[in-house]
């Protein structure tokens, strides 16, 4: 179906070049906050893990003034985590992207107060672990903008994601929750297809000739 749009689309913009991009992942709300089934048993494990170990955990809505430098100082350790074993190859083309995103972060905190967004932040033993931001895009559906945990915190991706998950239902409502492509990397592809999207949503860039 997607070809035979494209086609069109494409004879009708005979002055323009399409290009197809990474495809965006798309959840049900519900499934990420029940995680039901066998599918999702290795999920419930490192969540569970992640209370038992760490029941001192807290969780708050993002504030600027009181989150914004713990949230750039926790994106910092993680791309040194990301990088400390990579090849050197590797690393320098993650590290080109990462430039891009660090600005996009320092930008979000900068004009947080005057952005519709909404994020949390999760403290262990009154550190910041990690960090969500994510907004309302339509009335079915939310996006989850960016996630950045501890790696050494087993479990505090899964305990955040879910938990944000239950927080953009409440506050709008949201049956879907679009989490963004994998950015190519393998790894990244590998953790959203385990939570099982209920669609896969190709984007295009257009480009005039």
């Amino acid at each position: 179906d997607y070809l035979e749009e494209g086609t069109v689309i494409f004879d009708m913009l005979k002055d323009f070049i399409i290009e197809k991009k990474l495809v965006d992942y798309i959840y049900k709300t519900d499934d990420l906050i029940d995680l039901k089934g066998n599918p999702y048993k290795v999920k419930r494990n490192e969540i569970n893990r992640f209370k038992n170990v760490y029941p001192n955990y807290r969780i708050e809505i993002l504030d600027k003034q009181a989150h914004g430098d713990k949230v750039l100082a926790l994106f910092n350790k993680w791309v040194s985590d990301r990088t400390r074993h990579m090849p050197h190859e590797d690393s320098e083309v993650f590290l080109d992207g990462i430039y891009f995103e660090r600005f996009a972060i320092k930008r979000l905190v900068n004009d947080y107060d005057k952005l519709d967004l909404i994020g949390i932040v999760i403290y262990i033993d009154d550190e910041l672990k990690g960090f969500t931001v994510g907004e309302r895009i339509s009335e079915n559906t939310s996006s989850v903008i960016i996630e950045k945990t501890d790696f050494e915190i087993f479990g505090c991706a899964q305990f955040i994601f879910r938990e944000f998950s239950k927080i953009l239902k409440e506050r709008y409502g949201s049956e879907y929750i679009n989490v963004g492509d994998d950015m190519g990397f393998e790894n990244l592809k590998k953790v959203k297809m385990s939570y099982r999207p209920d669609k896969l949503i190709p984007k295009y860039t257009i480009y005039q000739k």
